[in-house]
């Protein structure tokens, strides 16, 4: 691929990501998929996709003096204008001369003369006169706001709730690309046997913390290996791997996925499992249960058995105290994995909060009665919001005393997140900047025996 073509392909997913509120990280994958790309050519357009998305606001900042006596900007010239700064900014592997000819050829192609004029006069300015320096903002929240590209509203929450140097490095945390890592299906080779087979191979892996199969991929794309393609490894955030870690399964169980797809941490539970016992899982789109199952098939697991429903009305389809073990990977506001998939953050506003908890607290209601005596309940989110963490976990308490929180749980960690600094009475708070993973929330309760 052309890097002209490369960077207009960059364009055309910005602007469908910015304008249409696609999904960064899906358009992304299939396009890469679909144009068969190079490491390097996919590299370089993921690397000006992640990086333009990551610091939107950072770079309207540095456009608004050359851009401001335009009253009308169409959309796709204001990406193409975000993207063509980035790259002078942030790249240094590409010159100046060469982000601001192509950039004026896109205009030419997508617009007239008058966009190409005005395209190309913006980055000259800023390649002459330099970009602002962000002391001009005063505000100091407004400041991290702009220069970590953070709506103003979420950094403002988190500052009330975690203060401000956690606010400040959990934003950080967030301009930087998640490392890339894998959990292999034990029931066909051990972590060791894959680690060394992609070292031979040429790849650099580490071991990771959260779960005994599980690894960090830091050089080498794993999506090209055979042993991802054969079905030996699954592709799953670090914090999501303790999910089925802390669930204290035992083989032979029967245990409730209540929102399952993509499918990690079902198919998780069901190695973990041995694949013996029985994993019953739910989603609330028939396409996305319908990608569980294909999960499981891929991997070769035969415990699982996904389908479609609203786990609100799961007492329509099984008695109470039918399961061993719950899992209620609740749907969340997505804010502790902006790292990975950063357009979520110009597309939330406070109120989806709040609504969401909603959603929580009746899935939580619906689904609790349906765990047996003794049986464990883990509640888990991708967010990094009391609201949508501690306090949902108070408020389900507070209404149910026949639950209780585990007192194993913290018995159960993995030994370095014993002493965690997001450890609480009410579960545990991964930040991003602590493991270089998503933030992420976990709990468990146990209900007490009569």
């Amino acid at each position: 691929m052309t890097k002209y073509v490369l960077r207009e392909t960059a364009l055309n997913l910005l602007t469908r990501i910015g304008e249409q509120g696609g999904y960064s990280h899906v358009l992304l994958d299939r396009e890469i998929n679909k144009q068969n790309l190079s490491a390097q050519d996919g590299g370089l357009l993921t690397e000006i996709v992640y990086g333009t998305l990551q610091r939107r606001d950072l770079i309207d900042f540095y456009l608004e003096p050359f851009t401001a006596k335009q009253k009308k900007i169409k959309p796709w010239v204001r990406w193409l204008l975000y993207m063509s700064v980035y790259q002078m900014v942030f790249l240094e592997r590409v010159p100046d001369h060469a982000i601001i000819h192509e950039a004026v050829e896109l205009s030419k192609k997508k617009g007239h003369k008058g966009i190409s004029s005005f395209t190309n006069g913006v980055l000259r300015n800023i390649q002459r006169k330099g970009i602002r320096d962000l002391d001009e903002i005063k505000d100091p929240i407004q400041r991290l706001a702009v220069e970590t590209s953070h709506p103003k509203w979420l950094v403002e929450r988190w500052v009330s709730q975690y203060g401000k140097d956690v606010t400040e490095d959990m934003c950080r945390a967030n301009m930087h690309h998640l490392p890339m890592s894998v959990r292999v299906q034990p029931l066909r080779l051990t972590r060791d046997e894959a680690m060394e087979q992609l070292r031979e191979d040429g790849y650099k892996v580490e071991e990771s913390i959260f779960s005994k199969q599980g690894f960090i991929v830091s050089q080498g794309n794993i999506l090209n290996h055979p042993l991802f393609k054969e079905g030996k490894l699954t592709v799953q955030d670090q914090s999501s791997m303790l999910v089925a870690e802390m669930m204290d399964l035992e083989k032979g169980m029967t245990v409730l996925d209540a929102c399952s797809a993509p499918g990690g941490k079902t198919t998780h539970i069901a190695e973990k499992l041995e694949d013996e016992g029985t994993v019953i899982a739910y989603d609330l789109h028939e396409k996305k249960a319908k990608l569980v199952n294909e999960k499981a098939e891929q991997l070769q697991l035969t415990t699982i058995k996904a389908s479609q429903a609203d786990s609100r009305k799961l007492d329509e389809r099984h008695d109470p105290e039918t399961f061993d073990r719950i899992l209620l990977d609740a749907p969340c506001s997505g804010l502790g994995v902006l790292r990975g998939k950063p357009d979520i953050k110009y597309h939330k506003k406070k109120e989806d909060i709040f609504s969401l908890r909603k959603i929580q607290d009746d899935l939580l209601e619906k689904v609790s009665p349906l765990l047996k005596e003794g049986g464990k309940l883990v509640y888990s989110t991708c967010t990094v919001d009391k609201h949508e963490n501690e306090e949902a976990v108070q408020h389900f308490l507070k209404a149910h005393p026949e639950f209780q929180l585990d007192p194993t749980f913290i018995e159960d960690l993995p030994e370095e997140l014993k002493s965690s600094a997001g450890l609480s009475e009410y579960g545990l708070q991964l930040f991003p900047q602590d493991w270089d993973t998503d933030g992420f929330f976990l709990t468990r309760f146990v209900r007490k025996s009569e």
